[in-house]
């Protein structure tokens, strides 16, 4: 079932880790680089309540979810294609967008479709195995550079671009294994046909863009509290996300490198490092995510999750003072156990509240709750970047580490409501295999 979430994931992957190296390549400014990670955040504010919506609605042969899969990972190929060959900064942001947008399309209907093939007492089992595939998916994509290097290829080899030849095979790769996983999946977990009566529910809603805005905004109206207080949460998290994706690895190239110069040998090497680092935290991810299960069953997601997010505050709050690249593996832990929870247990405790025949839309309206904290941290961000944080990206890192400390504190006040009477029912049902 969460194969497919595999190549969405190393697509997501590439961006993390490459985009603002990339950026840099082609001419970008440290303090306006936020701008230009502009793309994520607006697609999903845009497209991801949209196409959940849809997919609630959407009647075919092969079901609700699944063109939207489809249609997505043949984009999102596209996408990581064209990207590395980009000869200018406009263009780069450009297939940015396109490459957002895809991996939107696919992201929440894919969320929804876990939802609907799972008993709520299998949520936690789903949920943080998707969390998994991400972990691995994200391990691969930022460890291919240094694999591609071991391999043989000559690590300062550029294009005209200045884009290092490595970075081009790996978004390459990339488009590969986003469209194959997803036509795994597509080809190996049917979705589970519709019942008479949700069928007929679905006919008898209103048609047209205007009755979809407006289950969109009921849906809104209607949000369950603990939604609304997962909002805080989301806010502290994803912020911080943002920071430490955009300016780790010049933060890196400060400390260890003393140089953000990206015509440098320097520079390319704390790639390189990010590369292995990132690597190692969504491996950590991908153990973690299975090794969670137990403990959020027995103590409860929200508690996990603040524990979890402590860790990455306190670890973040460590990288700027570590000078030796070896010791940087050790706080890539708490960032690894923060990273299979964030992309689990918020969706544990979200699935459990929301009723099933809204679960696409809820799940696209949730993802605004993770793209409003990073459009809001594109505008704030290069205001004070030089009057606050002093023009360092280390400080941007310490940032991030509050941050998630602040979202530690926030978790432990989400209050987990009830699941509706059909929910409940179903969570008495034994676990299948």
């Amino acid at each position: 079932m969460n194969v497919g979430f595999f190549g969405i994931q190393f697509s997501f992957g590439l961006q993390q880790s490459s985009m603002s190296p990339i950026y840099k390549y082609l001419g970008a400014d440290d303090a306006t680089l936020p701008f230009l990670w502009l793309a994520g955040p607006v697609t999903g504010l845009i497209v991801q309540p949209i196409i959940g919506a849809m997919s609630d609605r959407t009647i075919t042969r092969w079901g609700r979810r699944t063109p939207y899969f489809l249609i997505g990972a043949i984009l999102c190929s596209v996408g990581l294609l064209f990207m590395p060959f980009s000869p200018t900064l406009w263009v780069a942001a450009s297939l940015l967008w396109i490459l957002d947008a895809a991996n939107n399309v696919t992201m929440e209907p894919y969320r929804a479709f876990v939802s609907d093939k799972l008993a709520p007492a299998q949520h936690s089992l789903g949920f943080l195995t998707q969390s998994a595939f991400t972990g691995l998916g994200q391990t691969l994509a930022y460890l291919t550079p240094t694999l591609l290097v071991l391999f043989g290829m000559n690590k300062d080899a550029t294009n005209d671009s200045n884009i290092p030849h490595i970075v081009i095979a790996a978004f390459l790769t990339g488009a590969v294994f986003s469209l194959a996983s997803v036509l795994w999946t597509l080809k190996t977990t049917p979705e589970i046909p519709l019942e008479p009566d949700e069928l007929q529910k679905i006919r008898l809603k209103s048609p047209g863009v205007k009755a979809m805005l407006l289950d969109i905004a009921v849906a809104i109206r209607e949000m369950p509290p603990t939604m609304k207080q997962l909002a805080l949460v989301k806010l502290f998290q994803w912020y911080a996300m943002f920071c430490y994706w955009q300016y780790i690895s010049l933060s890196l190239a400060t400390t260890l490198y003393g140089s953000t110069d990206p015509t440098t040998t320097g520079f390319r090497d704390a790639g390189l490092l990010n590369g292995q680092i990132g690597a190692f935290y969504n491996f950590v991810a991908f153990i973690a995510a299975f090794a969670l299960v137990p403990f959020t069953r027995r103590f409860g997601p929200k508690v996990m999750h603040s524990i979890c997010l402590t860790l990455a505050g306190v670890s973040m709050l460590c990288i700027p003072l570590i000078h030796t690249p070896a010791l940087l593996f050790v706080p890539m832990v708490g960032v690894g156990l923060a990273w299979a929870s964030i992309m689990g247990n918020p969706y544990i405790m979200l699935a459990g509240c929301i009723p099933p025949e809204r679960t696409g839309v809820y799940m696209g309206i949730f993802n605004m709750f993770i793209v409003i904290p990073m459009i809001i941290q594109i505008f704030t961000l290069p205001l004070f970047y030089r009057a606050w944080l002093d023009g360092n990206p280390e400080n941007v890192i310490r940032l991030a580490g509050g941050l998630l400390l602040c979202a530690a504190v926030a978790a432990l006040w989400v209050k987990v409501g009830p699941v509706s009477s059909r929910l409940a029912a179903q969570k008495a049902q034994p676990l299948q295999a």
